[in-house]
């Protein structure tokens, strides 16, 4: 087998990420499993440790480009689903999420950017699109048996509307969910007041796309949330 530079693979590919270059990054991962590195590593040891990078930046630069967010998983979830049907064996699923914006609210990319990490993440994840109201939320969480709702707001009223997370808790409570089924926002609105999540009912929330991505694959791996 051909010698493998793993780090450089790395170093490349996190400078494809961060360059929002998607084509080199592909054109990275296609040398990469030339060379000889296996798909499996190119997800857990490539791909992942990038937006785990990216999370690391996010932190230190709450104003990092919004682009380099959403390049950074959308490239994640692509990698990864091209690389899972050429597992030697079926990687292990760890849960499920349904995901989507509260009612009353149109904005899509930062659900978009959730998505793609949490594909990376081996996090089943669906798309309830934009507009949700809390039943439907609850409904698919329960059909799907998903362990987590993710709920999605860029303005104040649909973030505390009645139809909002407050409805969904509601709603959990009454049905006996509670300890099932976990509630994760995000958007803006949280982001300018960081206890708006307990306010809202919500057990966690997450101050951008990508680190929501590891908010919500924790909980799913039943992990408690953190204040």
């Amino acid at each position: 087998m051909p010698h493998v530079d793993l780090p450089a693979i790395i170093q490349a590919y996190n400078d494809a990420v961060f360059d929002t270059d998607k084509d080199q990054a592909f054109q990275i991962v296609d040398a990469a499993l030339a060379q000889g590195l296996c798909p499996e590593d190119v997800v857990f040891k490539v791909v992942i440790p990038a937006v785990e990078d990216m999370m690391s930046r996010i932190t230190q630069d709450p104003d990092a480009n919004l682009a380099q967010h959403f390049m950074t998983a959308q490239i994640a979830a692509e990698v990864t689903e091209k690389m899972l049907p050429l597992f030697r064996a079926p990687p292990e699923r760890i849960g499920r999420a349904v995901i989507g914006t509260a009612s009353g609210d149109l904005h899509s990319l930062g659900k978009r950017i959730v998505m793609g990490c949490l594909k990376s993440l081996m996090v089943d994840v669906t798309d309830l699109g934009v507009n949700v109201p809390a039943e439907r939320f609850v409904d698919e969480a329960v059909r799907l048996d998903a362990r987590v709702i993710a709920i999605s707001a860029m303005m104040v009223h649909t973030a505390t509307g009645e139809q909002g997370s407050l409805r969904v808790r509601q709603l959990l409570r009454e049905r006996g969910l509670e300890e099932r089924i976990r509630i994760v926002v995000g958007g803006a609105p949280y982001r300018y007041d960081p206890e708006l999540y307990r306010q809202v009912g919500a057990d966690a929330w997450a101050p951008d796309g990508v680190s929501a991505g590891k908010v919500i694959a924790d909980l799913v791996r039943g992990r408690p949330p953190t204040p």
